[in-house]
């Protein structure tokens, strides 16, 4: 098995402390471009980790983020967001850091060194083969992610992971690997620039595709959505106006606010 570090190969770009500013933000946007390029080489990786992990959510299972670092912080940042923008419960995708919640906001890089803490953190989830993980780290080498595969393998559990090296510690370990290459960084090793926008992307997609399955999308629209401020509040309402043929806006928001949802409105209108 290799363990190449394509993400660790030096900046193709020299001197850019010396470079303009119209310069360097060139720069980064020509990079920029490469990750969508690379993200679209791996679609069908993405196809097969979707379709394995969807019907584990359907039948009552969970989805689980983990990563250290940035990629613990995109996992986390995934998972925040499925709840208010699809309505499901907030512990049907979870994201687990390395060195817990301080994290997200303080680097304590030393907590993704150990290979046991993963597995433990998942242990307090009672995680289950009912369950699907999911690593997300851009070397491929992070113990903190390569220890709980490890484990979730041992214990009959389905695994995915994105990562940005071929042939890592991390993919060897997954049953479901995406590996997104997408070259050296801008600034060397910073794999918070196109491997982290790599990852948001793969993300993005997992878990719109996953809920889209799980029937939270209707036709284009977040039908299960939330309704937690004025500006959601507005859309439900003006989304219920179209899919139910009320054309009055009071009347169209009194229902939603009663059932909570744009759903839920319809089925009980």
């Amino acid at each position: 098995m290799s363990e190449s570090r394509i993400t660790e190969s030096p900046s193709i770009y020299r001197h850019i402390e010396k470079m303009s500013t119209a310069e360097i933000i060139d720069h980064i946007n020509e990079e920029d471009q490469k990750v969508a390029i690379a993200v679209k080489a791996v679609l069908p990786s993405v196809e097969k980790l979707v379709d394995a992990s969807w019907p584990k959510l359907a039948s009552g299972g969970r989805l689980f983020y983990m990563g250290a670092g940035t990629s613990g912080r995109l996992g986390v940042l995934d998972a925040s967001e499925c709840p208010p923008t699809y309505g499901v419960d907030a512990d049907i995708v979870n994201g687990l850091m390395a060195g817990g919640d301080a994290a997200l906001r303080f680097g304590i890089e030393d907590a993704e060194d150990s290979f046991e803490k993963g597995w433990e953190d998942l242990q307090t989830y009672a995680v289950s083969d009912k369950d699907f993980v999911i690593g997300i780290a851009a070397s491929g080498t992070t113990p903190y992610v390569v220890g709980a595969l490890r484990e979730c393998r041992k214990n009959g559990i389905l695994t995915g992971c994105i990562v940005c090296n071929p042939g890592s510690p991390v993919a060897s370990h997954a049953d479901y690997p995406v590996e997104v290459i997408v070259g050296p960084e801008f600034i060397t090793g910073s794999t918070r620039m196109k491997s982290g926008t790599a990852q948001k992307m793969l993300l993005n997609m997992i878990s719109t595709t996953i809920m889209i399955r799980l029937g939270r999308v209707q036709d284009n629209r977040m039908v299960h959505m939330q309704i937690s401020n004025d500006k959601l509040v507005d859309r439900g309402t003006k989304m219920l106006m179209e899919k139910t043929g009320i054309t009055d806006y009071e009347e169209a928001k009194a229902l939603l606010l009663k059932y909570g949802s744009v759903h839920a409105a319809i089925d009980k209108k």
